[in-house]
């Protein structure tokens, strides 16, 4: 017997539909994407210090996270050009939030380390975050927040999944 597409897809759980409903994904997407936008701006209210652009902070985060990194590391975890996370360094190093290095290994390359500055107000942000976030997940009823909880699991696979797809366009761009 040869192995066709089916033969070589998962058996679908009990009760569920081999392939996942196209406008789930579109909805479940479009969330993502909102509550993302939503948490940001609610965060940003009464902030003191220059706000900073999403990509910075997700630079800012990878190298509090793994103290060290190359800039080609990052720009491969952040699925980014190298330049673009060049830039992203340039710009954090003259706001006194990252530090670069020479790498001694090899000279031509940089290692990237959070200042003080920016692992103390990444902090502040992900208690902020977090207090939010939990609050209004507080006030919803206990099976949606046992709902909640019971698919941040399948979540993790799907931002792994998204991760480690071979063959995207652009992927040799990088």
């Amino acid at each position: 017997m040869s192995a066709t597409p089916e033969t070589l897809a998962p058996a679908p759980a009990a009760g569920l539909p081999a392939t996942p409903d196209p406008d789930v994904a579109d909805e479940l997407s479009a969330l993502l994407v909102g509550i993302q936008r939503l948490v940001r701006r609610r965060l940003r209210q009464g902030l003191t210090e220059p706000r900073l652009r999403g990509a910075q902070v997700e630079l800012l985060r990878l190298v509090t996270d793994a103290p060290g990194l190359r800039v080609s590391d990052a720009a491969e975890e952040l699925c980014l050009a190298g330049n673009s996370v060049s830039t992203l360094v340039n710009q954090l190093v003259a706001l006194r939030l990252l530090r670069r290095e020479v790498d001694p290994a090899d000279r031509r390359a940089a290692l990237l380390y959070a200042t003080d500055e920016a692992v103390e107000r990444l902090a502040v942000w992900r208690a902020r975050r977090a207090a939010l976030v939990g609050e209004v997940v507080a006030g919803l009823p206990a099976d949606s927040r046992a709902a909640l909880a019971a698919a941040v699991p399948a979540l993790r696979e799907v931002a792994t999944g998204l991760r480690t797809r071979p063959g995207e366009p652009g992927e040799e761009e990088r």
